[in-house]
């Protein structure tokens, strides 16, 4: 049921945001004339690795400069374009590819660099039992601005008590934060 929910959403979403890839495409040309897309390796469901794709929003060769891979706040390898892109979370939409074909989901952990997972616990590697999502619980709760262990133990929550209705919840409360960074009317916690 979660695949066909995936495939027929993803489907969905890829033609509704059609319009807005374009713009999007067209900016990052504009910009600077580099590529429009970027793919960078990520860690899966079962550790299996897959090119996770995203719009550019930092300069060709990024990783390579500054910081790395790591990305922070007023970052000067951003572009203007993609400060915008990435404010608006649309850098993300090329992810619906993925969705499409099979390597992530709508719902579920973000997917992680493999020197991330390289550190997990034993219980941080259940993450990997499910398919990486666009969207999951962690994103809903408060994104990047929590901590890192935070984040992570909110998607093993998710792992263990996952189901169509709480995907179903969290994808009703993505549009919410991704304007605010949380979802404003959850009470009682991170639980459903």
């Amino acid at each position: 049921m979660k695949r066909i929910l995936d495939l027929a959403g993803a489907g969905l979403a890829l033609l509704l945001a059609s319009p807005l890839l374009f713009l999007a495409a067209l900016a990052i040309k504009l910009d600077d004339r580099g590529p429009v897309l970027y793919r960078q390796r990520r860690v899966g469901r079962q550790g299996q690795e897959f090119d996770l794709l995203k719009l550019r929003t930092m300069v060709v060769g990024a990783e390579a400069q500054g910081a790395g891979w790591a990305v922070n706040e007023g970052d000067p390898r951003i572009t203007r374009a993609g400060r915008v892109l990435r404010r608006l979370s649309l850098d993300e939409l090329p992810q619906l590819w993925n969705v499409v074909r099979g390597e992530m989901s709508l719902v579920g952990p973000r997917p992680t660099l493999a020197y991330q997972v390289e550190r997990y616990t034993e219980r941080q590697r259940r993450r990997l039992e499910v398919k990486p999502g666009i969207t999951g619980w962690a994103q809903v709760q408060g994104r990047a601005r929590l901590p890192w262990d935070e984040r992570i133990e909110l998607d093993v929550w998710y792992v263990e008590h996952r189901s169509l209705w709480l995907d179903l919840r969290i994808l009703a409360r993505t549009p919410m934060a991704l304007f605010t960074g949380t979802y404003k009317g959850e009470t009682g916690g991170w639980r459903p």
